[in-house]
């Protein structure tokens, strides 16, 4: 599974990283999590507001965070 969190690095997109690690490991899963940071790639995706979660390609959340219960039925539904 491929994991993209897209964001600048505010304290927002820090914690969807975290949150989503924290998801990953719960449900003990093999993932490969990635910051993409480059404006030029966050915009590819046609996400306008961060933080961003992208599992497999498919942008899943943008513009808020979610509690790990909402990022494990995410990454749940995308396997």
């Amino acid at each position: 599974m491929k994991i993209e969190i897209l964001g600048t690095g505010c304290p927002k997109c820090k914690m969807l990283m975290q949150l989503t690690q924290q998801a990953v490991a719960e449900l003990n899963l093999t993932a490969q999590i990635t910051k993409v940071e480059d404006i030029t790639a966050i915009m590819n995706y046609g996400v306008m507001s961060t933080p961003a979660l992208v599992i497999n390609g498919k942008v899943v959340l943008a513009g808020h965070l979610v509690s790990v219960e909402k990022i494990k039925e995410f990454l749940q539904t995308q396997k």
